[in-house]
């Protein structure tokens, strides 16, 4: 069996769930949390092979990741993902609508990799650098990736600064992991099944983001049914870093819009 993953829950009211991104761990959102624990009871976690989960493995199938999270989840929670947070929660509300309240969608893809048919997204050669780069030289692969989220970025300085210091804040990464969660990102497409998300959604964007341009958002937010969207202009990869007061004040307005009574999902347990 392997171990349960790292979480911290702080805050009262209805559960909010965070998921960081790629590379990171649940101490990026330290300059968020504060903002959002006077509305909700909110945990974070550390994803599979991440951060203090390095000892529980990251699977590179979709499906199986976000089994790994449902198991530590809060029932009935807002799901709020980032990046490859955003993939795994959309996942989860597939495959387990009704453990799901709703989804916060932040700078979120149903698919990292360009293809001919789906130019919202990085070339397949930049995410196969990153792969490559892991095995030469890890800290410079992910400095550079870093630098590319928060590149246009009116606070760029600030957000890079914040990036840079939880990048190590709990320990070396595990570069087998960070392998393993490239190939998730290559792997995964979930275009054919947005129309199939049910649960009130925010899109959140950034509008100079080079990871998950603010078109694939858009395609988020016309593919779930009833889903709204957020852009933050100036922002990159992570607005909750260059805009945290208010980014917390977007997910506290759409949390409030939802109705007081779970809402009944459908399809699978």
């Amino acid at each position: 069996m392997s171990p349960a993953l790292h979480t911290e829950t702080a805050g009262s009211g209805l559960a909010l769930f965070l998921l960081h991104g790629w590379g990171l761990h649940g101490g990026i959102w330290d300059a968020l949390v504060p903002e959002l624990t006077s509305h909700f009871r909110v945990t974070r976690v550390d994803l599979p092979g991440h951060g203090r989960s390095r000892s529980s493995p990251l699977s590179p199938e979709l499906e199986e990741a976000a089994r790994a999270v449902l198991a530590i989840a809060p029932p009935e929670a807002v799901w709020l993902g980032w990046s490859l947070g955003g993939l795994l929660a959309m996942r989860a509300a597939l495959d387990a609508p009704s453990r799901v309240r709703a989804l916060v969608l932040t700078n979120a893809t149903p698919r990292f990799t360009a293809a001919p048919d789906w130019t919202h997204a990085m070339p397949p050669e930049t995410l196969a650098g990153f792969a490559a780069g892991l095995a030469a030289d890890y800290r410079g692969t992910l400095q550079r990736f870093l630098s590319l989220q928060v590149q246009g970025d009116e606070a760029a300085r600030e957000s890079l600064r914040q990036l840079r210091e939880s990048l190590y804040a709990h320990g070396e990464p595990d570069t087998a992991a960070l392998g393993l969660g490239l190939a998730l990102l290559e792997n995964s497409d979930l275009r054919s099944e947005l129309a199939s998300i049910r649960q009130p959604t925010l899109v959140i964007m950034g509008g100079y983001d080079r990871l998950t341009p603010p078109r694939a958002g858009e395609h988020l937010t016309h593919a779930i049914p009833g889903a709204r969207t957020h852009l933050f202009p100036g922002s990159g990869h992570a607005p909750f870093l260059s805009h945290p007061r208010q980014f917390a004040a977007a997910v506290v307005d759409f949390v409030r819009g939802l109705a007081v009574k779970p809402r009944a999902a459908a399809g699978r347990p």
